[in-house]
């Protein structure tokens, strides 16, 4: 028995690859590094979908698609207007997905591939829409000439195009949230698609696995702790207290991979970039400063959350919807998977090693103690 399932192979995929030689990761073969440096997050959600990286014609073909489908139905717009901006923002994108399902909802399975495409160009929608009108009161319009999902995300959240590099930095994030195997929010997918429920359903459950902190979140509790500091030294002071106190220090460290995570290496570096200037500048240097620290006294290193936190609070993101910008990522390696699975199903129903008591005589109530 593993607790956990730690190190059981639970199915097969051909879609990722994660530390095979304790760094890497391949999404279809690929090398995450080289599809960063080299694609927008478009061409990574057909090779995910499709199996293959698009040509010219294709690409242009599924980023009209994708542009097509990011407009927000009416029925939609009242249900995203009732949420309270106390929301947890995760809440919403599960609630919008939940509700995209009762209006338009996948008639058959041949209808997956627009499912896939409608939630990638929807979600920056649904959550900038809903994060504007619950807290200024603005409907902002979904409409805008942004060719990519990165910047259409941007222009919506901020009303203006944004920078190259912005866009760029986020494209490259959205590459790297994109896939990562059987991680429990594309598993709980999988096992969701695996009783042939419908595909919105099964994002909903990927969303909600999400949620939680021990999934979810990392980048978020990142940008909590690095904004405490007012330079290096008291980051520094704060941390070797912290871990003399044996308390938990979000952002380090991973459940498979061993000697880094090759993810960190590439939004640290962008990072950096888009520090230099800002105000807040020294988020990068405590970050640095604190990731030095994790690795000398604990020999841990910093995931893909870590300067994540730094890299979206300098362009102006707020940190509430870190996770949820996750969830635009990764809903391309969900639905993926949720493809993968139906086109070789079997109920995923495992065993379980039973704990309790050993077969007890039953005793009528008026008999009992």
């Amino acid at each position: 028995m593993s607790k956990g399932l730690r190190g059981i192979e639970a199915g097969t995929t051909s879609i990722c690859t994660v530390g095979e030689t304790g760094d890497d990761l391949h999404y279809r073969g690929y090398d995450v590094v080289d599809l960063s440096e080299h694609c927008i997050f478009e061409e990574v959600c057909y090779l995910l979908l499709h199996g293959n990286l698009p040509n010219k014609d294709q690409l242009k073909s599924f980023s009209n698609n994708l542009i097509s489908k990011r407009s927000l139905p009416d029925p939609l717009k009242i249900v995203l207007e009732i949420i309270p901006k106390e929301t947890n923002p995760m809440d919403v994108l599960r609630t919008a997905c939940s509700f995209l399902g009762n209006i338009e909802p996948e008639k058959s399975f041949d209808n997956q591939m627009h499912c896939s495409e409608r939630l990638l160009g929807i979600f920056p929608s649904v959550l900038n829409y809903w994060y504007h009108f619950s807290h200024s009161g603005n409907k902002i319009s979904e409409e805008n000439d942004s060719e990519t999902i990165a910047g259409h995300f941007l222009h919506t959240l901020h009303g203006r195009k944004p920078t190259e590099t912005e866009e760029k930095v986020m494209n490259i994030s959205l590459i790297l949230y994109a896939e990562h195997e059987f991680n429990a929010s594309t598993f709980a997918a999988r096992v969701c698609a695996a009783t042939l429920s419908d595909f919105y359903s099964c994002v909903t459950g990927a969303i909600g696995t999400l949620r939680g902190p021990l999934h979810g979140g990392a980048n978020e509790k990142a940008m909590e702790l690095i904004s405490r500091f007012e330079d290096e030294e008291s980051a520094a002071q704060s941390i070797y207290s912290m871990l003399e106190n044996k308390e938990l220090i979000m952002g380090f460290g991973h459940a498979v991979y061993k000697k880094q995570d090759p993810r960190n290496d590439i939004i640290k570096k962008w990072s950096k970039k888009l520090s230099v200037g800002r105000t807040n500048e020294k988020l990068y240097d405590i970050s640095s400063r604190i990731e030095r620290i994790m690795k000398e006294e604990k020999g841990l290193f910093a995931n893909a959350d870590f300067f994540h936190a730094s890299a979206y609070n300098f362009m102006d993101i707020p940190t509430k919807l870190f996770t949820p910008i996750f969830v635009c990522s990764r809903v391309s390696g969900w639905a993926a998977h949720i493809i993968e699975q139906r086109s070789d199903n079997k109920l995923i129903r495992p065993g379980a090693k039973y704990v309790g008591s050993d077969p007890l005589d039953f005793v009528p109530i008026n008999e009992r103690d």
